[in-house]
């Protein structure tokens, strides 16, 4: 499929929007915080048991394609942990153009999910700004989707219960 799969803090993130949206940058961008590439452009993705993983076909694997720069080969520019054969696809990231008037999830006390292959995958979608920090968002997205996953309340739902008991501030 078309997007960029990043391993961050452990799990993998999926981004995928439209071409030119910014997926290879924020990918570049997490590299460089020390998280690895998995694949750009092109992502292979198999279901493995409850699981699906993600690779990069061979002759595109390490190689990050930024406009304006060309090709990078990631090892040699940020070593070989820069990169990763596979990774979990533990979160979708859906890029999209930030415009005025298009309301974005501001909550989050639902989080949506996508089937792929037969595996329901929580996705988000982003707003991309211009000189926004894609990056910092996706890091905060994995972090945030990880707590979910091991069984912590979300910052929605703690407000949720709070406002429930009657405690306001």
């Amino acid at each position: 499929m078309h997007g960029t799969l990043v391993r961050v803090h452990g799990s993998g993130a999926l981004l995928v929007g439209p071409s030119g949206i910014g997926k290879s940058e924020c990918a570049l961008d997490l590299v460089a915080r020390g998280h690895a590439l998995v694949a750009d452009d092109v992502v292979r993705i198999e279901r493995r048991g409850d699981a699906l993983v993600g690779t990069a076909p061979p002759l595109i694997r390490s190689f990050l394609e930024i406009r304006g720069l060309g090709l990078l080969y990631l090892p040699d520019l940020y070593g070989e942990a820069a990169v990763c054969v596979e990774a979990s696809v533990d979160l979708v990231c859906r890029l999209e153009e930030w415009r005025e008037g298009v309301e974005f999830d501001r909550i989050g006390a639902e989080r949506a999910t996508e089937e792929r292959a037969g595996v329901a995958v929580p996705v988000l979608r982003l707003p991309a700004r211009p000189a926004g920090s894609m990056a910092t968002l996706v890091e905060a997205a994995v972090r945030e989707q990880r707590l979910r996953a091991s069984g912590a309340t979300s910052a929605a739902a703690r407000i949720d219960e709070a406002l429930r008991e009657g405690r306001r501030g």
